[in-house]
């Protein structure tokens, strides 16, 4: 059973930076495809950032602000985000792709709140 917990949220200004943490137990997330959602009330839920062991991936409404990365030693991904907008307030959360197939992600944290004020 993988367990990711998420940390790192909280409220921020509009221009400033967070880096959220995903913290995996239960299993070595190493070359694991990993990505964090995110989901605003009334919104649906989209896929940030995705990472596997060759590639990175992006929402076009975070290019060149948000960077996904993955620390090994640690079993941790993160999300650096840059230049946070009041846009990108949402409840994010990552997620793990371990026995399904693509695009699916099957396992997922509990979240943590960003909020960007203007």
């Amino acid at each position: 059973q993988v367990q990711l917990v998420e940390s790192g949220g909280g409220l921020v200004q509009a221009g400033g930076s967070l880096r959220l943490a995903c913290a995996a137990s239960g299993r070595t997330i190493s070359s694991t495809a990993m990505a964090w959602f995110r989901q605003a009330p009334g919104k649906q839920r989209e896929l940030v950032a995705g990472i596997t062991s060759t590639t990175t991936n992006y929402a076009d409404s975070v290019k060149g602000r948000f960077t996904i990365s993955r620390d090994t030693p640690k079993n941790t991904v993160y999300l650096q985000m840059n230049s946070l907008k009041p846009e990108d307030t949402a409840l994010y959360y990552c997620a793990a792709r371990i026995w399904a197939p693509y695009p699916v992600y099957d396992y997922r944290g509990q979240g943590t709140q960003v909020t960007v004020s203007s």
